[in-house]
């Protein structure tokens, strides 16, 4: 893995860095001032369209969480870059990541022949299985978006880049966008929907997961979603440990003192590690104490430990279509008496849950929801 030779960056005025390393030339990372973004993704040297694959630049490092935000089936391209000599600290909440930080997500789905978009769990061909070495191949994909989270002097930025249809570049696009789709499944079933790129403000409505503060940040890689093993050029390894001995992180504890979220398909874990991951990260951005959904009471963020908190038998702060008319967020033993199961299975813009991000139902999410409230016991009586 080749590093990036360059100063801290300190915002302000573009800088262009030099790439140290042997091979063929490549532009380097280049950094914008916040007033000063520039129209095309390219333009960063972070993800590229390049002879037919979307590749990294050098120093820009791939990561995978254990279990990730559902976005409507598609599969997703995560990368970090820091300036060389600067790293993250490490925080069991939140890492303090430098300024000049640029995390990046692309989101694309695997294609079928006909132009249609497969709703497939086969990562096998995703970057999160080592391609990395030779690119995403585009003749298999559809790229829908990029978006970046660049740390600045004042906090983070968030900018959306949609991909044009020859797949060979990104535009920004502040005020989002909307994609007609068709999705097919494995059996060849296929449904329309629409795939809706958030505007820049938007962003704020899952990044900005403190409410009072209403700073956004990353909400991906934190340490209990990244530590596990990822498929790396020269091997596999604990993200984490990967970060430290790259120089991407500072300040980790023992690696066995670090919190772990399981993967939602894990069924060697429990129902309940399983199904709590899963709502951390689809709802505890907003759904913890200092979250968008304080007022709910509703916390699903994975430090709760209290049921009723959780929603055991908790009934809503306001009744009505949000609820579905059901008594209680969670009846131990009863998904279908629960409000809980209500909003994640709708699409109703007045009840699902999460507001933002979906279009669709995530019917493995769901069922997973279902199998474990209905192993709960007791009830609400």
């Amino acid at each position: 893995m080749h590093k990036l030779l360059l100063p801290r960056w300190l915002g302000g005025a573009v800088l262009t860095l030099v790439l140290a390393g042997c091979g063929t030339p490549r532009d380097a990372v280049t950094l914008h001032e916040r007033n000063s973004v520039p129209d095309n993704l390219s333009d960063w040297h972070l993800v590229e369209s390049i002879d037919g694959k979307l590749s990294l630049n050098d120093g820009v490092t791939p990561y995978d969480l254990n279990t990730a935000l559902f976005t409507d089936y598609a599969h997703k391209l995560r990368t970090v870059w820091m300036p060389e000599g600067s790293s993250a600290e490490y925080g069991e909440q939140d890492f303090e990541y430098p300024v000049g930080t640029i995390i990046s997500k692309t989101f694309y789905y695997p294609q079928a022949a006909d132009g249609t978009v497969l709703r497939t769990d086969d990562y096998s061909q995703d970057y999160a299985q080592g391609v990395a070495e030779s690119g995403l191949n585009l003749k298999k994909v559809k790229l829908i978006e990029t978006r970046l989270l660049v740390k600045r002097n004042d906090g983070w930025q968030a900018l959306p880049y949609v991909w044009n249809d020859a797949q060979t570049e990104a535009v920004l696009e502040i005020a989002g966008d909307a994609k007609r789709l068709q999705l097919t499944n494995v059996s060849g079933d296929s449904e329309a929907f629409t795939y809706v790129v958030p505007d820049a403000n938007q962003c704020a409505g899952c990044h900005a997961d403190n409410h009072t503060q209403k700073a956004i940040r990353p909400i991906g890689p934190r340490a209990r979603h990244l530590n596990k093993e990822f498929t790396y050029q020269n091997g596999t390894e604990n993200q984490l440990l990967f970060w430290q001995q790259t120089g991407y992180l500072s300040g980790m504890p023992e690696l066995a003192l670090v919190p772990h979220n399981v993967s939602y398909r894990d069924t060697s874990a429990s129902l309940e590690e399983r199904a709590r991951s899963y709502l951390d990260i689809n709802c505890g951005h907003c759904h913890n104490p200092s979250g968008a959904a304080d007022t709910s009471g509703l916390m699903l963020h994975s430090a709760e430990q209290d049921l009723r908190r959780l929603g055991v038998c908790k009934p809503p702060v306001a009744a009505g279509t949000g609820s579905g008319n059901r008594l209680f967020a969670i009846v131990p033993g009863s998904p279908s008496d629960s409000i809980l199961n209500f909003r994640v299975e709708s699409t109703s813009p007045g009840a699902m849950m999460p507001e933002l991000g979906r279009s669709l139902v995530h019917e493995e999410g769901t069922e997973l929801l279902e199998a474990w409230i209905a192993s709960m016991p007791g009830n609400c009586s």
